[in-house]
């Protein structure tokens, strides 16, 4: 938690003492965007890993492996226990979650209490870096090689995130945090596409390199940890670290789970932050069901080819540069929240009209992903934003923290909704319309935070526009 417990909550003139004695100097334009250009290439390193190692590659090659290893029955073991080989990848990313989950208010109360985000920062890159790039070693039947390094990889990447996003209310000024935060996610998603590209040349014409298509497949998973370890080299030079000033007595910093409750009872004093998150955390969560589901709702409802599908998806990357400028543009004019909301509604429209999509058509499936990439990296950017605004000076971290669990580990009511849907009506097209009932939700519950409120709520400047 912060440096503050619970129990000393009622000594408003400490915490205020506090947000003041932590308040950066205020930096000089020149060196203000200095950082920010060197913040926007962490996005440019880590995404092609989201991209490229996790929405492409690793889940059909490891369950190849899984397979290769697995009993007659179809079961791998292990540990002793009777895994379905087919499962061992979604089983796994679960794993990594619960992992992230556990350390992810560990680190980032560490942060703000000791400063020193950019070392964790540094760490936690490169131990994902490196576990990516070992993925080049995952063949023939070890799988639970392939499983430990997914595990490291996503867990790191989920810390990192929680250290990258805390340094946006340090480094931009709460009107430009909008802009700064959607160039992020710009930078983000140029990487992936151009990388994505890379490795489907090489994937395609592997066997004119002389390639199997595993090792095709092995040398891509790796290219994306050496190029994440690359241009992680530029933010660590660039970003800087703020001196603190801890309260006398402030606690210790306590497990993961201990300081996951304790870091949500001190939100309890920010309750119209709290219930950003809540908003937050439902239509993240459709937005994450969509992500992950849409290619299976085109392979089996819609019999499209798997390469029909991956040129989908970097059709989802290139559009989300154009989506994640358009909409910082639009949020300059008409506030974070109200640009937000739009793009729920658009997503709501999105799923209706992919409810009609006909089967076998790639074109309309493309027109699809055009609208899901427009609307994609401009609402995870604008939230990340304005969620900056909600949180109190000297708790980036920690309050990051609770903010990438609801990102990464929650998002699973929505996938058992789709799961569900499909289990009882058979239909692809019912659970994939089933989804537009999160983004319904959340439009509601966000329309009901009065941000400008919580924005003085929280002891921070309300920007002209939010």
């Amino acid at each position: 938690m912060s440096a503050r417990t619970t129990a000393d909550a009622g000594s408003g003139a400490g915490d205020d003492a506090e947000r003041s004695a932590q308040r950066p100097a205020r930096q000089d334009g020149a060196a203000r965007k200095r950082e920010q250009r060197g913040w926007y290439f962490y996005d440019f390193a880590c995404s092609v890993y989201s991209t490229s190692v996790l929405t492409v590659f690793l889940g059909p090659y490891l369950t190849s492996v899984a397979k290769a290893a697995a009993d007659a029955e179809g079961f791998v073991h292990p540990l002793g226990i009777p895994v379905r080989a087919g499962s061992f990848f979604a089983y796994t990313v679960s794993v990594s979650v619960v992992v992230a989950v556990l350390l992810m208010p560990l680190v980032g109360a560490v942060a703000d209490r000791t400063g020193r985000k950019k070392p964790l920062l540094a760490a936690a890159a490169y131990t994902g870096a490196g576990a990516t790039a070992c993925m080049f070693f995952l063949a023939g039947e070890r799988y639970l090689l392939g499983g430990l390094l997914l595990i490291v990889a996503n867990a790191a990447q989920s810390l990192a995130m929680v250290l990258y996003n805390a340094y946006l209310p340090q480094i931009a000024e709460p009107d430009e945090r909008d802009t700064v935060s959607s160039r992020g996610w710009a930078f983000g998603y140029t990487s992936g596409a151009f990388v994505l590209v890379l490795n489907l040349v090489l994937f395609q014409g592997h066997d004119s390199f002389g390639l199997s298509e595993g090792e095709a497949v092995r040398i891509c998973l790796a290219s994306a940890g050496l190029w994440w370890g690359a241009f992680a080299i530029v933010p660590l030079r660039t970003l800087r670290d703020r001196a603190v000033v801890r309260e006398a007595g402030a606690a210790p910093v306590g497990s993961g789970w201990k300081q996951l409750v304790a870091t949500l009872r001190d939100m309890r004093r920010h309750p119209l932050t709290l219930a950003f998150l809540l908003a937050y955390l439902v239509y993240n969560d459709g937005i994450q069901t969509v992500i992950s589901q849409a290619s299976l709702y085109g392979a089996e409802e819609l019999r499209l080819e798997q390469s029909t599908l991956i040129v989908a998806v970097l059709l989802v990357q290139v559009l989300a540069v154009v989506g994640a400028l358009g909409m910082g543009r639009l949020a300059l004019r008409y506030g974070a929240k109200r640009t937000i909301l739009g793009s729920l509604a658009a997503w709501a429209l999105t799923l209706a009209a992919g409810y009609f999509l006909p089967a076998r058509t790639p074109v309309w499936f493309f027109a699809l992903a055009a609208m899901i990439g427009l609307v994609l990296g401009g609402s995870q950017a604008l939230s990340r934003s304005l969620f900056s605004h909600l949180v109190p000076r000297g708790k980036e971290a920690e309050y990051f923290s609770a903010y990438e669990i609801s990102d990464r580990g929650v998002s699973w009511v929505g996938p058992l909704v789709f799961g569900l849907t499909y289990q009882v009506t058979g239909s692809y097209r019912e659970a994939i319309v089933s989804l537009v009932v999160f983004f319904a939700l959340g439009f509601v519950l966000l329309a009901r935070v009065p941000v400008r409120r919580a924005v003085e709520a929280a002891g921070n400047p309300v920007p002209e526009r939010i």
